[in-house]
């Protein structure tokens, strides 16, 4: 074989494969293997993208552990929101085309993006916001969409109601408080000492420091508690609640116990990211309606420093993790 045709034969091989964060065996961060694999083929409704930047959540941490609330066969690419540019489409997709820019999700079972290349269903991507990078589009998809679904498709809130919202200045949280203030909605937020600032800057109408006051004492009546918290938290949120009122989790479900007793509806649910969310979020966000928050940028090569983040052996940062897959 003549130097020419070996170096043909290995761009051959680095086109029809692709570096991604795979997963053999559930655990820590030290099971996450950095590995060449196959580059996929889309299927039926679905787009292969050319991965620009890959976001970090909690769930990321879930399923790499083996506590995720949906079955996740072995072995796993990690990741599920991403932005980058769709270079190849499955039969039957007739919303996007080849070169669009977008941002979503890859699949219902929240997996795939941590490498160059992700498959994603057609019906879970949109066309990215124009006023954000790659890095700022891919932080946004699934905690501004749990957000949405929590106020408006779970506690049904309409302009003029009180909502109380904990965890207000995480992830989920200040976007709850944007869309809740776009929404007419009055909003209550719960954070620690330092977030107090940042959550009135979010539009909050009512900040309460968890630390030094118990929200059970100062809230009576609201029309729905969003739990981004769980815990003790979750329970003491019942009574503040009026009757008829709606809690809502998005991290555990409720006591139906401790619902029926106050006379309030209680629910648990997972987030269903679709076009359609990502195109209205898309427009309050290039509308300059919704303010995102990137925390710390990591170059893919650096996928399980970012784990370690989320497992708070390295410091978390305030706003969302995010994998810069261009980076070197």
């Amino acid at each position: 074989m003549t130097p020419s045709s070996i170096v043909q034969v290995g761009e051959e091989r680095t086109h029809s494969t692709m570096m991604a964060w795979r997963v053999h065996e559930f655990g820590s961060p030290e099971t996450m293997k950095f590995e060449r694999v196959p580059r996929p083929e889309p299927g039926p409704g679905e787009v292969l993208v050319k991965v620009a930047a890959a976001g970090v959540g909690p769930w990321d941490g879930w399923i790499r552990s083996g506590k995720s609330a949906l079955p996740q066969p072995l072995p796993l690419t990690l990741g599920s929101d991403l932005s980058g540019e769709i270079v190849a489409m499955g039969p039957g997709v007739t919303e996007l085309r080849v070169g669009d820019q977008v941002y979503g999700v890859t699949n219902p079972q929240f997996v795939g993006a941590y490498a160059e290349y992700a498959l994603a269903s057609a019906g879970m991507v949109s066309n990215k916001p124009t006023s954000l990078t790659h890095v700022e589009a891919a932080s946004v998809p699934v905690v501004a969409v749990t957000a949405w679904q929590a106020l408006f498709d779970h506690a049904h809130l309409k302009a003029g109601q009180t909502v109380v919202i904990h965890g207000a200045a995480g992830n989920v949280g200040s976007y709850a408080v944007q869309l809740a203030r776009q929404a007419g909605v009055q909003t209550i937020a719960t954070v620690s000492t330092g977030d107090i600032s940042a959550a009135r800057n979010l539009g909050a109408n009512t900040v309460i420091d968890y630390r030094t006051q118990r929200f059970e004492e100062v809230v009576r009546d609201a029309d729905a508690v969003i739990d981004l918290v769980g815990g003790e938290t979750q329970t003491r949120s019942f009574q503040v609640l009026r009757r008829g009122g709606k809690l809502v989790s998005a991290v555990s479900r409720p006591d139906q116990d401790l619902a029926t007793r106050y006379g309030v509806d209680a629910s648990f649910f997972l987030v269903n990211v679709t076009d359609q969310y990502l195109r209205e979020i898309a427009r309050l966000v290039d509308g300059g309606k919704l303010r995102t928050k990137v925390g710390a940028v990591l170059p893919l090569a650096d996928a399980r420093e970012a784990h370690l983040m989320l497992e708070r052996v390295r410091p978390q940062p305030k706003g969302k993790i995010v994998l810069d897959v261009g980076a070197r």
